[in-house]
């Protein structure tokens, strides 16, 4: 028996309405749940346009502070209209568009410090 996927990912947060915006209107992902859990928690879950894996706020973690993920890797179609996307948006790349033998790829940080690195695959 082997894991079969990855489902969730869990990204720290201090505030999930300004992630929520960030990671909707400049990112694009669609939120697929938003539910309260209890008194003081809330299940907010975000998804790509395909449904892949899916990511998670979490506020609840004393171990993962807001702005402790690196390197969570989300994958685009097109990087050029991304980072005009971002620039757009007032969002700076941390050294604009790197490429690697894995593909041409840009390097942000969300509204709370975690470090995202958006890939456009190579072609072929």
């Amino acid at each position: 028996m082997a894991v079969r996927s990855v489902a969730i990912v869990p990204v720290p947060v201090s505030d999930p309405d300004r992630a929520k915006a960030f990671y909707t209107d400049v990112l694009g992902l669609n939120v697929s749940e938003d539910e309260p859990m209890g008194d003081s928690m809330r299940w907010l879950r975000l998804a790509t346009p395909e449904g892949e894996a899916t990511i998670t706020f979490v506020t609840w973690f004393p171990s993962m502070p807001p702005g402790s993920t690196k390197g969570l890797l989300l994958r685009v179609d097109d990087l050029d209209a991304m980072v005009a996307r971002l620039e757009e948006k007032g969002v700076p790349t941390a050294n604009g568009i790197e490429t690697a033998p894995w593909g041409r790829y840009v390097q942000i940080d969300d509204p709370d410090g975690n470090g995202l690195v958006l890939q456009e695959p190579p072609e072929g």
